[in-house]
C-alpha cells in the first residue's frame, strides 16, 4: 500500500477519479501491446558510418516489414528500392531526380508506400508514443496519414494531403522525415555492448547520435573504461588511448572533434626522434584525415613518443599497486642497453629497437622534463575537453558494467572463473570476491572514481581501477593474461605477441556454465539468456558466435575496418522482437559513391530463438512497473472515493 504523503503528491498530477480512471484505462492498454523490439550492437570501435548504416535500416528489419506490406505487390527490386529510400533517403531523390521522367508523380507514390511501411512499424506502439516520435514540422500531417480511417471519403481527404505536399514543393523534406521516422521507429531499445570508442575515427560523432536518442543504455568495453579512466584524469588511461588513437591515425577525432592539444607531443616527437624512421610504429590508417591530416612520418613518431611515456606511466602505476599483481609486465627495467636485449618471462630476446634517448636505464620510469610537459598539456586538455566530459558524463549516467532486462543479462567481457569452472575468488581492497559480487564491486568503484574523492584521494588516483579493467588477467573487460603491447612494439619473435584467452572462453560451449552465470546474477537459466561482446567472432574459421547450447551470444562479428580480414564479415546485430530473436550477419559497409548511388548489402538473417508465446509488455520489466503505477492509481482512487485525500476539478 503506498504512503498517504506519496499518494498525496500523485493527486497533484491526477486530482480526481475521472483523471485516475483514465490513466489506469490507458496503462492497462498498454499491457496488452506486444513487446517493442531490442537492438544490441557491441564493439563499434567508432566506425559511425557502418553504426548509423546498421541502425537506421533496423539491421535487416525494415526490410523484412516491407516484405510483409508488399511482398505480393512489388518486386524484390521495388522492395530494396524502398528500403534504399528509408536508409538514405537524400542519395536515393537524388538519384530519381535523374532517372524519374515524372519526379512529382514518383513522390507520390513513395509518400503512400512510406506510410503504409510507417504502419506496419509503428503497429507496437500506442498512437500517444507514436506521436511523440513524429518529426516536428511533420507531426500533424503525418498523424493524419496514419491513423487516416479506411473508408471512401478519408481516401479524398488522404489524397489531397499528399497532393498538397508535392504542389507546395515540400515532397522532398517530407519524404525525408518519413524516412527518419520510420527508422526510428524500429528500434525501441538500443543496447550498446562496450566498446564504443577507439580504432575507428568517429566515436565522438557516435557518442552525439546516442545522446540525441532515448531507449539507448551502455554495457561498458575496456575501450569504453580506458577513456572513462582518461577523462577522470588517470595518467596511464591518458598515455594509452592517445598512443592508441595516434596508432590508427584519428588526428580529426582528437584535435578537432575533441579538442586536445597534441602539438607538444609533436614537437618533443620531432625533437627526439628526428632522424629515426620508427619504423614499426607506422600509423594503420583507416581513413586519411580531412581536417588535421598529419603527415605517416611524423605520426610515426608521435607514437613513439606517446608509447614510451605510457611504458614509464605503466611502470609508475605498477609499483604504486602491487596489489595489481602486473610486476612482470614492467620490461622496461630488464632492457640490456649494453647487449640490446630485454628479459621477458625470464627469457632474453634481441631488442629490434633500441633508439630510446629519454629513458634513463638507472631510472627507466622516470619521465623527462619534457615528456612531464607533454602529460601536462594532454591531460590538461582532455580534463578540460567540454564535449569529452559531456560524453564520459552520459557514459557514466547511461551505462553500467552489466544489465539485467527482462530476464537476460548483458555484458561485454567475460566472467573469471578457474580452469574447473567455478567463479575465481578476486582480492580488492583486502577482500575477496567472485562471480556477480566482484561485477558489483568494480561498478561501484568506477563510479566512485567520478564523484567526490576522500582522504585526499584524487578521481585520477581513484580512476586506476579503470587501467586496471583495461589489462588485468583478473579483469571482467579484458580476458587475457596479459597485453603484449611492448613485445609487438620492440621484439621480432612473433611467439612474445601470444595473449592467452582465460577459461572463461574455453568453458563457452558448455550450457551448464551458461546455467551458472544466469543463476549467479539470480536469472532463471530456462528462459534467460547472456549476450556478449568483445571478441570477434572468426566466421572464416568456422567459429559461431551461438554458444552453450543457444542461451549465451557472441555478438562482436567485426564491424571495425581492423577485424574484417580476421573475421570475414562486418559485425552482428542481435535483434529481439515480441517473439522471435535474430542475429543478423552484415557484410562490410559501403560508403555513398561519387555518382550519388549507393550499394546496402542485406544482412543475413538467422533466426536463434522463437518463444512459445508472443511476449507482450506485461511480460517485461517495463510491464512490472507499469503494473505498480496502476496499483498507485488504484490507491489513490480509493483514497478520492472515501474522502482520504479531496478531489478537484
Amino acid at each position: 500500500m503506498p504512503d498517504i504523503e506519496y499518494l498525496k503528491l500523485l493527486a497533484e498530477k491526477y486530482p480526481n477519479r475521472r483523471a485516475v480512471r483514465t490513466e489506469i484505462i490507458n496503462l492497462r492498454a498498454i499491457l496488452a501491446l506486444p513487446k517493442a523490439t531490442e537492438f544490441f550492437l557491441s564493439d563499434i570501435h567508432g566506425e559511425y558510418d557502418a553504426f548509423h548504416y546498421f541502425v537506421r535500416s533496423g539491421s535487416g528489419m525494415i526490410r523484412m516489414r516491407i516484405s510483409e506490406v508488399f511482398g505480393n505487390i512489388l518486386t524484390d527490386r521495388e522492395c530494396d528500392e524502398l528500403a534504399s529510400l528509408i536508409y538514405n533517403p537524400e542519395a536515393e531523390m537524388a538519384r530519381r531526380v535523374k532517372s524519374e521522367d515524372n519526379f512529382d508523380a514518383w513522390c507520390k507514390v513513395s509518400i503512400r508506400r512510406l506510410v503504409a511501411v510507417c504502419r506496419a512499424v509503428s503497429n507496437k506502439y500506442t498512437r500517444s508514443k507514436v506521436k511523440k516520435r513524429l518529426p516536428k514540422h511533420s507531426a500533424y500531417i503525418m498523424d493524419e496519414l496514419l491513423f487516416a480511417d479506411e473508408v471512401l471519403d478519408r481516401h479524398k481527404y488522404y489524397d489531397e494531403i499528399i497532393d498538397t505536399i508535392i504542389e507546395y514543393g515540400a515532397a522532398k523534406s517530407f519524404i525525408s522525415d518519413m524516412a527518419e521516422t520510420i527508422a526510428n521507429m524500429v528500434i525501441d531499445r538500443l543496447h550498446i555492448i562496450g566498446d564504443i570508442f577507439d580504432r575507428g575515427p568517429k566515436s565522438h560523432v557516435i557518442m552525439d547520435y546516442l545522446m540525441a536518442n532515448k531507449g539507448v543504455d551502455i554495457q561498458w568495453g575496456n575501450h569504453d573504461v580506458l577513456w572513462m579512466g582518461a577523462a577522470c584524469g588517470n595518467r596511464a588511461c591518458i598515455a594509452t588511448m592517445i598512443r592508441i588513437n595516434v596508432r590508427y591515425n584519428n588526428f580529426d577525432m582528437l584535435e578537432i572533434g575533441y579538442g586536445f592539444n597534441l602539438r607538444p607531443l609533436a614537437s618533443l616527437a620531432e625533437k627526439i626522434y628526428g632522424d629515426d624512421p620508427c619504423e614499426f610504429f607506422m600509423p594503420n590508417v583507416l581513413e586519411t584525415n580531412k581536417y588535421d591530416p598529419i603527415p605517416p612520418a611524423l605520426a610515426a613518431k608521435m607514437h613513439k613518443m606517446i608509447s614510451i611515456i605510457q611504458f614509464k606511466i605503466e611502470g609508475q602505476e605498477i609499483i604504486k599497486h602491487p596489489e595489481y599483481h602486473l610486476e612482470h609486465r614492467n620490461l622496461l627495467e630488464t632492457v640490456d642497453f649494453e647487449k640490446g636485449t630485454v628479459m621477458v618471462e625470464g627469457v632474453e630476446y634481441p631488442m629490434r629497437d633500441m633508439n630510446l634517448p629519454t629513458v634513463d636505464p638507472k631510472d627507466p620510469y622516470k619521465l623527462t622534463e619534457e615528456e612531464e610537459e607533454v602529460m601536462v598539456a594532454l591531460e590538461s586538455s582532455i580534463v578540460n575537453s567540454e564535449k569529452l566530459q559531456r560524453h564520459i558524463n552520459y557514459m557514466f549516467t547511461h551505462g553500467s558494467l552489466f544489465k539485467i532486462m527482462n530476464g537476460n543479462l548483458f555484458y561485454h567481457g567475460c566472467m573469471i572463473f578457474d580452469k574447473n569452472g567455478n567463479f575465481k575468488d578476486v582480492e580488492i581492497d583486502g577482500e575477496k570476491y567472485r562471480g556477480a559480487d566482484y561485477l558489483r564491486k568494480l561498478d561501484s568503484m568506477i563510479r566512485a572514481a567520478r564523484g567526490k574523492q576522500k582522504g585526499g584521494m584524487t578521481n585520477a588516483e581513484a580512476a586506476s581501477i579503470m587501467w586496471f579493467l583495461w589489462l588485468s588477467k583478473d579483469s571482467p573487460l579484458f580476458g587475457k593474461d596479459k597485453m603484449t603491447t611492448f613485445e609487438r612494439y620492440f621484439i621480432a619473435d612473433k611467439t612474445t605477441y601470444k595473449e592467452n584467452k582465460v577459461p572463461y572462453y574455453k568453458l563457452l560451449d558448455k550450457e551448464e556454465i551458461a546455467d551458472k552465470i544466469l543463476e549467479e546474477f539470480g536469472l532463471d537459466p530456462n528462459n534467460g539468456f547472456i549476450l556478449n561482446g568483445h571478441v570477434p567472432v572468426k566466421i572464416k574459421d568456422g567459429e559461431k558466435p551461438v554458444k552453450a547450447n543457444g542461451k549465451l551470444f557472441i555478438i562482436d562479428g567485426g564491424i571495425s575496418k581492423a577485424y574484417h580480414k580476421t573475421t570475414g564479415i562486418a559485425g552482428y546485430t542481435a535483434i529481439v522482437t515480441s517473439k522471435h530473436m535474430y542475429l543478423a550477419e552484415h557484410k562490410p559497409y559501403e560508403p555513398l559513391q561519387p555518382d550519388g548511388t549507393q550499394v546496402f548489402h542485406r544482412p543475413i538473417m538467422h533466426l536463434i530463438h522463437t518463444a512459445p508465446e508472443r511476449l507482450m509488455i506485461r511480460d517485461t520489466d517495463n510491464g512490472a512497473e507499469l503494473r505498480q503505477q496502476i496499483a498507485n492509481l488504484e490507491a489513490l482512487y480509493e483514497e478520492f472515493k472515501h474522502g482520504g485525500i479531496r478531489e478537484t476539478y
